[in-house]
């Protein structure tokens, strides 16, 4: 039976977004899965190691500022179910670990400040070495409809998602991803707990605690040694649990105390987000606001967009979107096209371009650009 685009993206993927580790490791077995993987995932072990790098060039730099940014990540992830394994209620141990570096002497993620725009390129894309990113327990409850995590947390694996928000195989620009730019996000590594549960068949909440002052470099180190916590709420509706991060309705209300570790100020707001996929296209539309916007300066934002899945080939992606950001000199907008090309069934090609107008701290430049390569291998 051929399955529709929505179908094959959907199947076997519950709550979080497409890179939290089980869900990016049954994406991955769509296009392949190794007789050795396959015995272990029937033993309820699933492991997965992949390889991604970008390279992303400019136009119209600021003076004295590099026009181009590489680096690379390796990741090794996974998990095990060691309770409840011939239920829906399993609990499993799921970890992440990296090791991210740069090409350069510039960090990609902070590539768009050179040509004066106010954004963050692929964040993961950094030079922190080796680092732990996911360390936690995973409890599956109500015959699989809700789940509650708790250990090292990635926030950005249940908080306001929806299906091209990844920088490995979405959108590039942070304004299309998490929180349109908003939120103030603890590190991508914080201790905490979180849980979601479906309250029907069409309606869901998630909500969470993390420490904003974890350090993913070394996760152990004076934990909970300041009273600063990130908090989330969020109330959503889907068609059904399987469709999640497809068709996804949903508002998310957020809490952020001041953080040492990240440089940034108390702060608060809402995100809203609206997708459905219908047929190959995925139509979005997410608005988001923030009460300081203490993360880049940004407390207004609205990105509009679509993917269109199997352009090509089944699993390319296709992806364009516009963003407008209210910031403190003038309105910035970016528009952003991609295409996810797979290749040789485990290896992933995206070129990528942007252009900013009114790049915010750039007065003298009413249009940049920014051009990409992404790469990814994974095993």
């Amino acid at each position: 039976m051929l399955q529709t685009p929505s179908v094959q993206a959907a199947k076997g993927v519950k709550f979080g977004s497409t890179d939290a580790v089980d869900n990016r490791i049954t994406q991955d077995k769509k296009n392949r899965s190794l007789p050795l993987k396959e015995r272990l995932s029937q033993d309820g072990i699933n492991l997965a190691l992949d390889y991604s790098m970008i390279t992303l060039g400019t136009s119209d730099n600021l003076p004295g500022t590099d026009d181009n940014a590489a680096g690379g990540m390796f990741r090794f992830y996974g998990s095990w179910d060691l309770a409840g394994d011939d239920s829906s209620n399993t609990g499993s141990f799921v970890w992440k670990v990296e090791y991210r570096h740069s090409y350069s002497d510039l960090e990609p993620r902070f590539l768009e400040f050179n040509v004066g725009g106010l954004g963050l390129q692929a964040p993961p894309f950094s030079d922190q070495k080796g680092r732990v990113t996911n360390l936690y327990w995973k409890q599956k409850l109500n015959n699989g409809r809700s789940t509650i995590v708790a250990g090292f947390l990635d926030a950005t694996d249940y908080l306001d998602v929806y299906a091209v928000a990844s920088p490995w195989t979405g959108f590039v620009n942070f304004a299309f991803s998490t929180g349109n730019s908003t939120i103030a996000l603890p590190g991508d590594a914080a201790l905490g707990v979180a849980g979601a549960t479906m309250l029907s068949d069409s309606l869901f909440v998630i909500a969470g605690i993390t420490d904003m002052e974890s350090d993913p470099t070394n996760p152990f180190s004076d934990l909970l040694s300041e009273s600063h916590y990130f908090k989330s709420i969020e109330f959503g509706w889907t068609s059904s649990q399987e469709q999640i991060f497809l068709d996804n309705v949903h508002v998310t209300f957020w809490d952020a105390d001041e953080s040492i570790f990240m440089n940034q100020a108390e702060d608060s707001g809402v995100n809203i987000s609206a997708s459905k996929m219908i047929g190959a296209w995925l139509p979005f539309v997410r608005a988001s606001w923030a009460e300081n916007g203490s993360t880049l300066g940004i407390d207004k934002s609205l990105s509009t967009g679509f993917a269109y899945y199997g352009l090509g080939g089944e699993g390319n992606t296709l992806g364009a979107a516009l963003n407008w950001a209210d910031t403190a000199t003038e309105d910035q907008y970016t528009l952003e096209v991609f295409y996810l090309l797979k290749l040789f069934g485990s290896v992933e090609l995206s070129p990528d371009i942007q252009v900013i107008k009114n790049p915010a701290n750039n007065p003298d430049e009413n249009l940049a650009m920014i051009y990409g390569l992404r790469a990814r291998v994974f095993w």
